[in-house]
């Protein structure tokens, strides 16, 4: 077979003399018109948390999960901060759905936002999508600068405020 037959050939060699010209430029014609985005990217930014009906409702449990890596940006150096977030709830009528928070979670990954924030951003938005009896969102955050933070963020159904 002919080399215009057969398949396409993988690149063998570096970037050409014309790629290194075009890095880092933005892309012209109907690609520069749209965004492309890989899929899983597309599917982290355009994730929300979702909800689906606790099958054991005449019950209190607890439900609790740890994201060992969590990252975001800090707001003021730009420099990117790490962390554990530990969710602990207990469920009304609704669950979260866990592809849906995997995927939530890592939202996050390029926005600056402080600790604090983060922890009740992710609170927030948890009590909207599954109003629990009881949350309580922990950010356990790597040290920088000589500073380990840890951010808790409790919520009580019924409460106005949130209790620590």
């Amino acid at each position: 077979s002919t080399p215009e037959t057969r398949g396409p050939t993988l690149k063998t060699r570096g970037p050409t003399n014309s790629d290194l010209l075009n890095a880092g430029r933005p892309p012209e014609g109907k690609l520069a018109r749209r965004k492309i985005l890989p899929y899983g990217a597309r599917m982290i930014a355009e994730a929300r948390l979702e909800a689906v009906p606790n099958p054991s409702t005449r019950r209190d449990y607890e439900v609790s999960f740890t994201i060992p890596e969590f990252t975001c940006v800090c707001p003021r150096s730009g420099f990117p901060d790490f962390a554990t977030i530990r969710i602990r709830y207990i469920p009304r009528r609704k669950l979260v759905e866990l592809k849906s928070l995997k995927l939530y979670i890592n939202r996050d990954r390029d926005v600056p936002i402080f600790h604090e924030a983060a922890v009740n951003r992710i609170l927030d938005d948890f009590i909207a999508a599954a109003d629990p009896k009881w949350i309580e969102v922990i950010g356990d955050f790597n040290v920088r600068g000589n500073i380990k933070t840890i951010v808790t963020a409790t919520h009580t159904r019924g409460s106005k405020r949130r209790r620590r």
